[in-house]
């Protein structure tokens, strides 16, 4: 069946099963189409790639196909989400280069303020005092004090074979990179302040173990299977099933148990003969890591925490130490002493290094939050592996307590919480009734 055919049936299939209530067999869509069994079934399965789907065995044993009501895109991404999508990206990027611009312009403009007061209040304790070429001969014979600019900048900013726009995961990843590799020290202020990047696979990526899944087992899978592989739930299991089947062309069986089997033909060819292919691990064996704060190495975020408190600390102590020191010291600066330096050298920047410190505290109530769901996921698959051990070996039931021993043991070094695992029992137990 072409795709074009395929597509041209679309608007038909659909106000049949808007007709149907989303749910029917076969035999209920080609009735109200009028078009042939072939085509229907084609469209059928196109539809469960592209709408959220599935298929289920009736008590009579016929294939049933199962969409939501409002036969609901799987792409489909409320408008309000987009527009939220779309703000967030801009105002998050308009403020990454406020923190760059701030953090390093109020750091840079306090060291040499501080250095211009230490010398004004040194040359007072001397008995020397300098009018207007003083700020000129303090600027000489402190010149070479900084490191020069440019390594700063280039430090700061860029690394050889950085290319802007490129993700940072975390210290983890960046040791994976070679040295003329890895991000520059901006993308650490990012981590500081708003987390380090999440990896965002696409479709095709995920699709892939899957499909080495598949092959591993001779082109036949089942929900159960995609589970002990994905630790999905069961209805999540039997929706992405659906897409599975409507985009590698599978063809849905039914077993001689009542099982629904999809196996997939199309991917068991090969022009090299018969495929081998390793079975991927089952989802017990791939634990998720704890969410870092920051994701930085610990020298990195001194330096950041470093650098923003000395601004902070210059900034809220500027009027007692570096504007009367300098605007008396120095003529030429006396306007330091005005309202709106005032506002510049301490009320913008003292806001500015409270907001940059508030954003990892407010983050870590969301941190704490997002590891609690990833130990839940991982007691999950780890109960998952233990019910598939004990149903291979024919031992029909688990206890809490031996599940729970089973997880505190795969789990070294944590705590595990008995109400945890009984809720991972409870909700596998729903799942596969």
């Amino acid at each position: 069946m072409s795709t074009v055919a395929t597509a041209k049936d679309q608007p038909d299939v659909l106000k049949a099963l808007r007709s149907l209530g989303g749910r029917g067999t076969l035999g209920d869509v080609v009735s109200r189409v009028g078009l042939p069994r072939d085509q229907v079934e084609a469209t059928l399965n196109s539809l469960l790639e592209s709408h959220q789907g599935h298929l289920e065995v009736s008590e009579s044993g016929e294939l049933v196909y199962l969409f939501d009501r409002k036969l609901i895109r799987r792409d489909r991404i409320p408008t309000i989400q987009r527009l939220k999508s779309a703000a967030k990206k801009i105002l998050t990027g308009a403020f990454k280069a406020w923190i760059v611009a701030m953090l390093v312009i109020y750091f840079v403009v306090f060291v040499v303020l501080v250095v211009l007061a230490l010398v004004a209040m040194m040359s007072r304790g001397g008995g020397r005092r300098s009018g207007g070429g003083g700020l000129g001969r303090s600027a000489g014979r402190h010149r070479g004090f900084f490191p020069g600019p440019n390594f700063l900048l280039w430090y700061y900013i860029w690394t050889p074979r950085w290319r802007l726009g490129s993700p940072y995961y975390g210290r983890r990843w960046e040791a994976t990179l070679e040295k003329d590799s890895r991000p520059p020290f901006y993308k650490k202020v990012f981590a500081f302040v708003f987390g380090p990047d999440r990896p965002e696979p696409t479709q095709k990526q995920l699709d892939r173990g899957t499909l080495r899944l598949i092959r591993a087992r001779k082109g036949a899978l089942t929900t159960a299977e995609l589970v002990e592989h994905t630790a999905l739930a069961m209805p999540d299991a039997e929706n992405e099933m659906g897409r599975l089947l409507g985009s590698y062309a599978g063809e849905p069986n039914v077993s001689r148990d009542g099982e629904l089997v999809y196996t997939f033909p199309e991917l068991m060819t090969s022009a090299h003969g018969a495929t081998k292919v390793r079975e991927p691990n089952p989802a017990w064996m791939r634990m998720e890591y704890p969410l870092e704060l920051t994701g930085n190495e610990k020298k990195h975020d001194a330096v950041i925490i470093g650098m923003n408190g000395f601004t902070l600390v210059a900034a809220a102590t500027a009027p007692a130490f570096i504007i009367p020191q300098v605007a008396t010291y120095y003529p030429s600066l006396a306007w330091i002493g005005g309202a709106a330096a005032f506002w510049g050298l301490v009320i913008i920047p003292v806001v500015f290094s409270v907001l940059f410190f508030s954003g990892p505290l407010l983050r870590v109530l969301g941190v704490r939050r997002e590891n609690r769901a990833r130990e839940a996921r991982n007691v999950r698959r780890q109960v998952l592996g233990l019910v598939y051990r004990e149903a291979l070996a024919g031992r029909g039931s688990v206890t809490v307590e031996a599940a729970t021993a089973h997880v505190q043991a795969r789990m070294k070094g944590r705590t595990v919480d008995p109400s945890a695992v009984e809720a991972a029992l409870h909700q596998l137990g729903a799942g596969f009734d």
